[in-house]
């Protein structure tokens, strides 16, 4: 492609171009068709330079301009090297003067590793780091900096070691596996054990696999599979003559023949026996309800009752309890909380199950796996039941609101295909189980592992650590569930709130013969107020 001074003018000689730096050996005459040797006497040598240039020929305005440019460019090029040169002298001697410890940590070579972990979240603000607040991911990033794993000039920021976790768990869910990529220092053979060492008890790092450079342990995840424990009580009927009862009363008797009244019958059994206890210790529940009734609302907890009736109520409470504890639910019932929840497997829109989503948005589309519950077990006298879910992913709330919506389809007899009307374009308030019986199994990496194997590494899996991972659930995680329940019946709690809501009841009308409200608008004050809480908790914990 031809430049300006490459265009070939009328009796001009063709010029050199002054990037090129040679002469045109075919250019020997000048205009005039005199020789430039012959004019050579004529022609002083500062304006023979400026006039034909370096290499000789005559050079235009534009050429001239050129050529100065490129000389300019070559000082400022000779100056700036002359610069560096005195910089590397001053870093060198700088660099002299830091410790023998600094310059082998910069030299030692950092790894992609997969750790796995397990941690109890009771007393932490969640997994993700979320300053000012105490959160799994700070204590174990600070331990991997005093072991050594993580350099200190990276030790302020995890994002330079490409931290990053598989599954983020909410305020005070718990975790028996979980897994964290990141770039480290594995050159010690004990590293484990060192960061162990600078670890609470509550908190274990299970292992370190090599992995490869691109690995990423949130999005070579394939699957994730979650513990959810619930006491058994936990599916009976409200009691009779909560707000909670009446209204699936009423509602019956509006649209009679929809709701399932044989499944109410174990229900039905179980309260007139805690009746019939009460009425044998002489306790009058009405008196007891008229008194509370009559304390203001906003000051309830803090108002107290006349001693003979907190007294009495303090009866009540325990006599409720114990028959909760010893209740054993019926193969019957169990089997229907069975069939309601393989109704989430496969790809359904949750967007009733989190916040923020509404139905057209395509990330409310989730594929569940599998849903199983356990054969009860008794622990301490009280009946479990062991729930997993494994899919895909997970939104915020979602497996504790999948886990209350079960619950309360069970105790309101709830049609069992209600549940499959909430994935529709509709809005429903579903309240989230307590937080207490929510745990991270582990997440799965079946498709990332056969890439492993092809390059000879271990494949990051937990089945090696089944013993330890046992044994911490126990002692860490199921032990303080079990004992949380037992001194603060955190589940009777949830559902004792729901069963006797204060305020519009109809945002329930959805488990009842009523069904799901066309418009679904949601239309209490409490709804606006938790939806409020929630996004503050969702801001808290930054969930990306």
């Amino acid at each position: 492609m031809s430049s300006e001074n490459d265009i070939h003018m009328p009796n001009t000689v063709e010029e050199p171009s002054a990037s090129l730096g040679k002469p045109d050996s075919c250019s020997t005459h000048n205009g005039s068709g005199t020789s430039f040797k012959e004019n050579a006497d004529s022609v002083s040598p500062v304006a023979d330079k400026q006039k034909h240039g370096k290499f000789g020929g005559k050079v235009s305005k534009r050429g001239r301009q050129d050529f100065r440019k490129v000389r300019s460019e070559t000082q400022n090029k000779r100056q700036k090297t002359e610069r560096v040169k005195g910089n590397d002298q001053n870093d060198t001697t700088a660099a002299n003067d830091v410790s023998d410890n600094n310059d082998d940590e910069q030299r030692r070579p950092k790894r992609k590793v997969a750790c796995l972990i397990g941690y109890c979240g009771t007393g932490y603000h969640g997994m993700q780091i979320n300053p000012p607040h105490k959160t799994i991911e700070g204590d174990i990033f600070t331990a991997f900096v005093q072991a050594g794993a993580v350099s200190k000039d990276n030790s302020q920021d995890p994002k330079k070691s490409s931290f990053m976790r598989a599954a983020r768990t909410d305020k005070g869910v718990h975790a028996a596996g979980n897994v964290i990529s990141l770039k480290m220092i594995i050159e010690d053979e004990d590293i484990t054990e060192k960061i162990n060492s600078f670890l609470p008890p509550t908190i274990r790092l299970w292992g370190i696999t090599r992995t490869t450079k691109g690995f990423e342990c949130r999005k070579h995840c394939d699957s994730r599979i979650y513990e959810y424990l619930i006491p058994s009580y936990s599916f009976l009927p409200p009691k009779p003559g909560s707000s909670l009862a009446n209204l699936i009363v009423k509602a019956d008797n509006e649209h009679p023949g929809i709701m399932l009244p044989d499944e109410d019958e174990e229900g039905a059994i179980f309260w007139s026996n805690v009746a019939e206890e009460v009425r044998n210790a002489d306790i009058d529940e009405a008196k007891i309800q008229e008194a509370i009734s009559s304390l203001p609302t906003e000051e309830t907890e803090s108002q107290r009752l006349p001693e003979e009736i907190f007294s009495q109520q303090k009866q009540l409470k325990s006599i409720e309890n114990s028959h909760r504890r010893a209740y054993r639910i019926s193969e019957k019932r169990l089997n229907r909380v069975r069939d309601a929840l393989k109704l989430y497997q496969g790809a359904h829109n949750f967007h009733n199950f989190t916040i923020g989503k509404d139905y057209n948005d395509p990330s409310a589309r989730r594929f569940m796996k599998s849903l199983v519950a356990s054969d009860p077990k008794i622990i301490n006298g009280m009946e479990w039941i062991s729930i997993k879910i494994h899919g895909q992913s997970f939104m915020l709330h979602q497996i504790r609101k999948m886990i209350g919506l079960v619950a309360l389809i069970i105790r309101s007899g709830t049609p069992l295909n209600r549940l499959t009307e909430v994935f529709q374009n509709v809005k429903v308030n579903i309240p989230k189980a307590p937080a207490l019986g929510l745990l991270l199994e582990r997440p799965v990496y079946d498709n990332f592992n056969v890439r492993l194997n092809k390059f000879g590494r271990e494949a990051v899996d937990f089945s090696s650590y089944n013993d330890e991972i046992e044994k911490f659930k126990m002692q860490h995680i199921y032990d303080k569930i079990y004992n949380e329940e037992a001194q603060e019946n955190t589940f009777f709690g949830f559902f004792g709130f729901l069963d006797n809501f204060k305020g519009d009841m109809s945002i329930f009308d959805y488990l009842t013969a009523r069904g799901i409200s066309a418009d679904g608008h949601e239309k209490d004050e409490y709804v606006k107020k938790v939806r409020q809480e929630e996004m503050e908790e969702l801001e808290d914990d930054n969930e990306g």
